[in-house]
């Protein structure tokens, strides 16, 4: 894994998102880690916003901000020409600019340029490690549980930090284990997944939680969705390398279309449980769905308790969302050791 310091407090920049979906860093940020964010800056085009104090990077540095980190996970991984102006703006300010974009800043000559000629640092965090190894496919010691979802930026993340926190809590050994950028950023080390050649993806995996104490508890960041058109592949080889004993299935009740694919509608958290298994068993025969975790962000306290109630019923396992808490959210920590 790499490890990564992000200099702090930050500013979150929104670009010009109107899609909340698509600024799941920014917010996966705000929520586990809001006491390095000093504020958010947007471009005008902007309707989705994280709630923090709107900043210019010249306030954000006159507060303290050490850094700009892009919140924006849009598809393709893209650094448009339209953000240019404000990443330069913030380098004048005297912040660093950190990403986790396909596209690279270092590879970008005006920003390249600039930070040389300012001295500021351009950070991308979706470079993998050299040297990754094809992975082995051997049993490794220690236990796993991944997250999977019925689709992507809808809660796999926060249900893995929630599990994770969760499990340490009541007194296990047990670690949060980032594949993707935002829980880097939030952990501080990880690998981003998606940015490993193909070949290399599930042995990435593999390094991503090693061996370990029999009785360790390694809690994996999912990515994607085996339902995904554009996202399964890595979704596959994340399940392959980690070979999770347990996984939980994640959904946001309401949500019908793959997001950013709207002619593809979401599958039934019963049709990922069972592509899970059948797909998982091939690096672990024992695989099993420990639970389900419902993102009701949407929903009224009571509508949430409701759903929440008539799914664990429906489908026979603890189901909850994370973020609430609750019992529902204890009796999901049960299953998953």
């Amino acid at each position: 894994m790499l490890t990564h310091a992000l200099p702090s407090p930050y500013l979150l920049f929104l670009g010009d998102t109107t899609v909340s979906g698509f600024a799941k860093t920014a917010f996966g940020l705000r929520d586990w880690a809001g006491d390095r964010c000093i504020g958010e800056f947007a471009l005008p085009a902007a309707t989705v916003s994280t709630g923090l104090a709107r900043l210019t990077p010249q306030e954000a540095a006159a507060r303290g901000a050490k850094a700009m980190v892009i919140g924006v996970a849009n598809q393709g991984g893209i650094i448009p020409d339209s953000w240019m102006p404000a990443l330069l703006d913030a380098l004048q300010a005297g912040l660093d600019l950190f990403a986790g974009m396909h596209a690279r800043m270092a590879d970008i000559p005006a920003l390249r340029d600039t930070a040389a000629r300012l001295g500021r640092g351009l950070h991308d965090l979706r470079t993998p490690p050299a040297g990754l190894p094809i992975a082995s496919g051997h049993k490794r010691s220690g236990r796993r549980i991944l997250t999977v979802g019925t689709d992507c930026a809808l809660g796999k993340k926060y249900t893995a930090l929630a599990i994770a926190r969760g499990l340490s809590a009541r007194g296990l050994d047990a670690s949060f284990r980032a594949s993707g950028q935002t829980g880097i950023m939030i952990a501080g080390e990880g690998l981003a997944l998606d940015a490993v050649v193909a070949d290399f993806a599930a042995g990435a995996a593999e390094l991503l939680s090693p061996a370990a104490a029999p009785d360790h508890i390694d809690v994996i960041e999912g990515q994607g969705s085996l339902f995904h058109p554009a996202y399964a592949p890595v979704s596959l080889a994340l399940l392959l390398g980690s070979q999770p004993d347990l996984f939980v299935v994640c959904h946001e009740p309401g949500r019908t279309a793959i997001l950013g694919h709207a002619h593809y509608p979401v599958p039934s958290i019963s049709e990922v449980i069972e592509q899970t298994v059948m797909a998982g068993k091939l690096t672990n025969p024992a695989i099993r769905c420990a639970g389900i975790s419902l993102n009701t962000g949407a929903l009224s306290e009571a509508e949430a308790a409701r759903v929440i109630a008539e799914t664990a019923q429906g489908m026979g396992l603890p189901a909850a969302d994370p973020m609430r808490g609750g019992q529902a959210f204890e009796q999901l920590l049960d299953a998953c050791y």
